[in-house]
Order: C-alpha cells, then sequence, then structure tokens
C-alpha cells in the first residue's frame, strides 16, 4: 500500500478514528473526521486543539469521497451507502491497525478469538511488563495503535484484534498471532454465515512468514477444521487442554507445561485466574511469552499474580454472604457459558440484553446444574424467558441495574452467587458493557 496520501477522510471519532486522524496529522496529510453521531467532549476538545477539521451528526458525502484513502471505525459495518459509495470509486477503505501498521517496524503480538482475548493480551502485557520489556497494549483495548505510533516508543505492541478490525487489515503483519478459539458471535454483521466469521478471524494469520509464529486453541473444532484446508507459513505452536503430543502447551495431571526449551511448569491451582478457559488463556501467555524468550521465573509469577480486566469474572462484593461478580463483558452465549462453567456456587444468574442472533441450547445443562433464579435485564427477554422455562423455576425481569441487583439479592441466600453475565450487547438499555458493568457495581454496593 502506498502511503503517500494527502486527503484522508476519517468515519468515526471514538478513540481509534482520533488516533488515525492525529497519525495522519503527524505524517503531513489533511485528515477530515467525520462522525454520523455525537463525538464524545474529550475527542471533540482534542481534534479541536490539534486544528484537525471534524464534523458530527452527520456525514458529508460529496467531501468524504473525495479522499484519498478512507479509515473507517470498526463499529461501522461495510454495508453502509457511505463506504459502499467509497469502494465503487475505488477509494481504499483501511482500518486503523491497518493504518498504524504502516508507520512501525516494532514486534506485534496480535490476539483474536471470540472469548477471552483482553484477558489474553493483558495478561501478555502484565507478563512482559514484568519483566522490564518495553510494552505497549493496543487495538480493542487502552490507546489506539495509531495514537502510539506516532512516537513509536514501545518495543513491543500487544495488540488485541476483534473481527471488525481484522476485516479492514490487508499488509498488516503480526510477529506472533495468537487465535483463542472461534464460536458464533456478531452474525449479524457477517450475513448470518458462520464461515464468514470464521474467515475474518483466520484474517490475524495474513501475510505471516516463515519466521512468524501462530499460536492457536488445538481443541476448538472449528479452528482445526479451518487449519485443515489452510496453508500456513508460519512456526506453529499449538495448546491444550486435551492433548500432549506435538503441543507447545498442555496440561498434565494439573501440571500446565509450556513446552519451548527450557520449558516452563507450574500447577494449574498457582493460576491467579480459575476455570478451563483461563488455563487456555494462560498457555497462550506463556508462549508467546517464551517465543520473546522472557525468563521462565518472571513466566510464572506473572501467571500466578494477574489480576483480571474490569467487567470480566470481577468480584464486586460480598453482601450477607452473598457474592456479586460482575460479568459484564460477556456479550455473547460463549461467553457466558464460561462464567457459568466457573461458578461453584448456587447462581442467581442476571441475563440478556440485545441479541446478536443467540441460540441458548449449549447453555441449558450448565443452567440446569448451577442456576437457581433468571433476571432478565433487557427491553425484550421474550428468548431467554422461552429457552429456560420449565428448566428454572423463578425467572423474573428487571428494566434497570438497580432493580436487576434488588431482585436478585432476593432471590438469593446466604453461600450464593449473584452473576452478572448478559450474553447479550447492552445498547438497549446502556450506552456500553462497561456503562452496564458500572451500573450494576454501583447498584450492588447499594445494598
Amino acid at each position: 500500500m502506498k502511503t503517500n496520501f494527502k486527503h484522508i477522510a476519517i468515519l468515526g471519532a471514538g478513540e481509534s478514528g482520533v488516533g488515525a486522524a492525529l497519525l495522519a496529522q503527524a505524517k503531513g496529510m489533511q485528515p477530515f473526521v467525520s462522525d454520523f453521531g455525537t463525538i464524545k467532549l474529550p475527542f471533540q476538545k482534542e481534534l479541536e486543539s490539534a486544528g484537525i477539521e471534524f464534523e458530527q451528526g452527520k456525514h458529508s458525502v460529496e467531501r468524504i469521497l473525495k479522499a484519498d484513502l478512507i479509515i473507517k471505525s470498526p463499529g461501522i459495518p461495510e454495508k453502509v451507502s457511505i463506504v459502499q459509495a467509497a469502494l465503487e470509486k475505488g477509494i481504499p477503505v483501511v482500518s486503523e491497525i491497518e493504518f498504524a501498521g504502516w508507520y512501525t517496524n516494532k514486534k506485534k503480538v496480535c490476539i483474536t478469538g471470540s472469548n477471552g482475548k483482553t484477558t489474553t493480551t493483558m495478561w501478555i502485557h502484565h507478563i512482559l511488563k514484568n519483566a522490564g520489556v518495553n510494552v505497549a497494549v493496543a487495538g480493542n483495548v487502552g490507546e489506539s495503535l495509531a495514537r502510539q505510533v506516532i512516537e513509536d516508543e514501545a518495543d513491543v505492541y500487544v495488540i488485541e484484534l476483534s473481527s471488525f478490525q481484522l476485516d479492514g487489515m490487508y499488509e498488516f503483519k503480526a510477529d506472533i498471532a495468537i487465535l483463542l478459539n472461534i464460536t458464533p458471535d456478531h452474525l449479524d454483521r457477517y450475513d448470518y454465515q458462520m464461515q464468514n466469521y470464521v474467515n475474518a478471524k483466520f484474517r490475524i494469520i495474513q501475510n505471516l512468514t516463515k519466521n512468524d509464529w501462530f499460536i492457536y486453541n488445538a481443541d476448538d473444532p472449528i479452528i482445526n477444521k479451518e487449519l485443515a484446508s489452510r496453508k500456513i507459513e508460519a512456526k506453529l505452536a499449538p495448546f491444550s487442554l486435551e492433548k500432549k503430543e506435538g503441543m507447545a502447551a498442555y496440561v498434565n495431571n494439573n501440571q500446565i507445561i509450556i513446552n519451548i526449551k527450557p520449558i516452563v511448569t507450574m500447577s494449574i491451582h498457582d493460576l491467579s485466574l480459575k476455570g478451563k478457559h483461563n488455563a487456555q488463556n494462560s498457555m497462550a501467555s506463556g508462549i508467546a511469552s517464551k517465543i520473546l524468550e522472557i525468563r521462565k521465573e518472571n513466566i510464572r509469577e506473572s501467571l500466578s499474580d494477574f489480576k483480571n480486566v474490569e467487567h470480566r469474572l470481577e468480584f464486586v462484593a460480598k453482601v450477607n454472604g452473598i457474592e456479586f461478580i460482575n460479568d459484564s463483558k460477556a456479550t455473547n452465549v460463549n461467553s457466558a457459558w464460561f462464567a457459568l462453567e466457573s461458578m461453584s456456587n448456587p447462581t442467581v444468574w442476571i441475563v440478556g440484553g440485545v441479541d446478536k442472533g443467540n441460540d441458548y441450547e449449549s447453555l441449558i445443562p450448565l443452567v440446569k446444574d448451577k442456576v437457581k433464579a433468571i433476571v432478565c435485564l433487557g427491553t425484550d427477554n421474550a428468548k431467554i424467558i422461552n429457552a429456560f422455562s420449565g428448566i428454572v423455576d423463578v425467572i423474573t425481569e428487571a428494566k434497570s441495574a438497580m432493580d436487576a441487583v434488588n431482585q436478585s439479592y432476593r432471590h438469593a441466600k446466604n453461600g450464593d452467587t449473584v452473576l452478572l453475565s448478559p450474553a447479550c450487547a447492552s445498547f438497549d438499555l446502556f450506552e456500553s458493557y462497561e456503562d452496564r458493568g458500572k451500573q450494576f457495581k454501583f447498584s450492588v454496593r447499594e445494598l
């Protein structure tokens, strides 16, 4: 991709859009930022102080289509008319990550998957930072990569990538690519075709060479099926809870073994995060760290003292013996499955929101086994009520976080757990999953 563009149009003025605008300006281009919604005040101020032109509440189509390059926010689907018009006109449309990648040669560890990618991203960052590496986190978490490559001070970027970000990436290349799992998610963006979503996730391996690494979950049936039909240049580093032969990391007698010399061994009970999915996340993190030549003592220590990200199985408080857990980041069925799987007490489950084509069938055995009551937190709960009627005796509905917490508190007793793990997006009642999690935590503290 040539990088001598002059007029850049940026669609969306969140962290990635503003970062891209600042980078474009730093490289001598003229960015114009257009957001169909309202731009948050801190971002407005940043664009103003940089002297970058922007608009909100509309797209000035004629002006945007005069650009040499369009950088699109991951939240904007490719099917919207402005993007289609640009593509028809032959204007390249890329993601902020693709754009940022043109301006850095530093090492990039890139993580994707339907679940666990934020935890794994932050865990790798934690290991490297504790080992004294000059490391930065980017992508779906933290500051945008574009903003960071203006100065390009980090030696390693650990980058969380959603399928939406990967969709707009063409020449970008990871040095270490990690694929944690693939389960149905965001199918509304992929014409309800699972293969389209699988293809998006597999863009993580684009452009890998024989000097690069591909770390993947060898227990995931969709990944295994897909690998059978793809030729991958990179060195392969599979991890597994079930297999040992040929694995870069595996579990044996409750010991995690990271099988890259010198070999790292540690008890699964010493991991700071519990549950099978976190054993997988820890193996992916450990392999990546070994490839980057981090000492095994550092890896062991950082796998045992890492604290999870906010809104992901986050302990909030214990009130009269009832434990409250915030897993608001669980916006799909598979995330909720992992959360329920890790519950060891009778559970009151708060679930619901904007359904993304969910199939609750896979949750039924866990719900039967662990859930004593369900509180639906959404504007349309019919699908959830239909799925679990006759399996759970108590199913109620709430229209606010406060109401959901109060109802859950009444259904629970000493020794129980109240779990917010919605399995749905948040946009019906909340601004975002973070807003939903924060309101939940505030409501718990008000009890």
